[in-house]
């Protein structure tokens, strides 16, 4: 396995080896031990989630406040998506930045969001299979958001507005300088 910090330091990109020949191929998707040697400290996956999304679809921006505050570890099983994490710690001094990468089929790499960062992706490919770890269970009175499209984060979702499709919720989450954000010194 391959980890590569992002022009945010705390995010990270995690580059499976893998071993394919004309049978097909195997991949190590996760090793505990060597992404906790990595981070230099311990993060406990305690909950596996999937998606099945079709082309167009975008979930986000969520994030969790503590003491409910997930860690996200992120992958594309099937298809692709754009995934993208915002900073959200105020006192951090990266906060309002996000990074955005492509995850899929192909390249297999996945993405390490850590707590203090909203959350979203939108789906690139029709019937993508999106999977991701959590180190604390869905916690609905601490669920939060940040409109995707809030002009002040500047992300470029690649997809035309008039294809995306959102949830109710996601329609009417708030903007950055509006939103619950958290100090680093209580995530972990």
């Amino acid at each position: 396995m391959n980890f590569i910090r992002t022009a945010i330091n705390d995010v990270v990109i995690i580059e499976p080896t893998v071993f394919g020949d004309d049978r097909g191929y195997f991949v190590e998707t996760f090793r505990q031990d060597k992404l906790n040697e990595f981070l230099g400290f311990n993060i406990n996956f305690i909950q596996d989630n999937e998606s099945k999304s079709s082309y167009g679809v975008l979930r986000g921006l969520h994030y969790q406040l503590a003491p409910a505050a997930q860690t996200k570890l992120v992958r594309v099983i099937k298809g692709k998506v754009l995934d993208v994490a915002v900073d959200i710690r105020k006192d951090s001094p990266t906060f309002g930045q996000h990074v955005s990468i492509e995850l899929s089929e192909q390249n297999k790499r996945q993405l390490l969001v850590p707590r203090g960062f909203a959350h979203g992706f939108v789906v690139l490919e029709d019937d993508t299979v999106f999977a991701y770890k959590v180190d604390n269970y869905y916690s609905p009175e601490n669920d939060r958001g940040i409109a995707f499209d809030d002009r002040a984060l500047a992300i470029d979702w690649i997809v035309d507005k008039d294809h995306l499709k959102l949830s109710a919720k996601d329609t009417t989450q708030v903007l950055l300088d509006k939103a619950e954000v958290f100090n680093a010194e209580l995530l972990y």
